[in-house]
């Protein structure tokens, strides 16, 4: 008993060892100042694309799922929810929640970027940035499984892009409140691309595209949000 005691103390001084020497590491430098919470910049009800109204965000959906739409808003103006359930206090999951629905702020690790949320219903971004490849897995999860990538793009020896690619979302999922919906499936793919405003640090500007069984042609379009320290 002795002896497996002494094994596992041994075992457990290693793992920390090796957790201090990843921190020690871990040159915070290297990293863009991301500090702070990030906000939406605009009123009204979150949405895709915030340069357009929130039940003319004109989707490139399929027919099926434009009926899907259009039945949701009907519904809706019925004094129904339509397709939405973010009122039954369901995770809103990918793409939606980075539509400005909740303040979120950024955790850097090695490794491993945190986007952490306010809102408590909302699951924290894993962003795995070690170079991992994508799990062979049927499971699903509401912000999905994210793989980024840090790039230095002035050569500058700091970084200051964070690319990153999200599969695996779970479904029910919509864009927005309005109801558009996506599609049933697990194989939509969303990338980003998230940086500060060059000429202003207290915005974050986030390029996103998803690819989605439910359209016609990839989604684009860019987001802002704005610091609050």
């Amino acid at each position: 008993m002795l002896h497996r005691r002494l094994i596992g103390a041994l075992a457990l001084a290693a793992a920390l060892g090796l957790a201090c020497d990843a921190a020690l590491a871990f040159d915070e430098s290297k990293f863009p100042d991301w500090s702070g919470q990030w906000l939406r910049t605009y009123g009204g009800n979150p949405r895709y694309d915030q340069t357009k109204p929130i039940r003319k965000q004109e989707a490139p959906l399929k027919p099926e799922y434009q009926a899907r739409f259009e039945a949701s808003m009907k519904d809706q103006d019925a004094g129904g929810h339509g397709l939405d359930r973010g009122y039954s206090c369901l995770p809103q999951g990918m793409p939606r929640m980075m539509s400005g629905v909740s303040p979120f702020e950024f955790l850097f690790l090695p490794g491993v970027t945190y986007m952490i949320f306010e809102r408590t219903e909302f699951s924290p971004r894993r962003i795995y940035t070690d170079g991992r490849d994508w799990p062979k897995t049927e499971q699903t999860w509401f912000p999905g499984y994210s793989i980024g990538k840090w790039l230095d793009t002035d050569a500058d020896g700091r970084y200051d892009t964070l690319e990153v690619e999200t599969r695996r979302v779970r479904a029910p999922r919509v864009w927005d409140q309005s109801g558009i919906p996506m599609a049933d499936d697990p194989d939509g793919i969303i990338k980003e691309r998230m940086y500060l405003d060059k000429s202003d640090p207290g915005l974050l500007r986030v390029e996103m595209t998803t690819i989605d069984n439910s359209l016609t042609r990839p989604w684009t379009v860019l987001k802002t949000f704005k610091r609050q320290t």
